[in-house]
C-alpha cells in the first residue's frame, strides 16, 4: 500500500496536502482499493462551503457508495472535472491525476487533526 510521507491522512481515507492555503484532496490507495472499481464520483460545485469532517461528496465503486469528507473547513476553489469522465484515474493514480478537489482553508490549523503516514498505516493495519 502507498502512504506518501508528505501527505496527511483522515481517518475516513482521505488525503491532504497543504500548499500555501489550499488543500488539495483525494482518497487513498488503501480506499480506492476497498472500493474496487470506481465508475462515477459526484463533484462538489466550485464555490461549496464545507467543514471539517463532513461529507461533501460521494463515489460510487461497483462494490458501493462512499462519501468523501472535508479534512478542513473552506471553500471549494478548484475540481477536478477530468474525473467526470475518467472516474477510473481515483484507482489508478489516486495521489496524482486522481485527486479531487481543492478547498481553500479557513483554519488550516485543522490540519493538525490529520494522521501523518506512519499513524495513517497503523490505522490501515490495524483494520485488516
Amino acid at each position: 500500500m502507498n502512504v506518501p510521507v508528505e501527505l496527511r491522512y483522515s481517518e475516513d481515507h482521505e488525503w491532504a496536502r497543504v500548499e500555501g492555503n489550499r488543500v488539495f484532496l483525494g482518497i487513498t490507495d488503501y480506499a480506492q482499493d476497498a472500493l474496487g472499481d470506481v465508475v462515477y464520483i459526484d463533484l462538489p460545485p466550485v464555490g461549496t462551503e464545507v467543514t471539517s469532517g463532513d461529507p461533501f461528496s460521494e463515489i460510487e465503486s461497483t462494490k458501493s457508495v462512499s462519501e468523501i469528507y472535508a479534512p478542513v473547513s473552506g471553500t471549494v476553489v478548484e475540481v477536478n472535472a477530468d474525473l467526470i469522465d475518467h472516474p477510473e484515474r481515483l484507482n489508478e493514480d489516486p495521489y496524482g491525476e486522481g485527486w479531487i478537489c481543492v478547498i481553500e482553508a479557513s483554519d488550516l490549523s485543522e490540519m493538525d487533526g490529520l494522521l501523518d503516514a506512519a499513524a495513517y498505516t497503523d490505522l490501515t493495519e490495524s483494520v485488516n
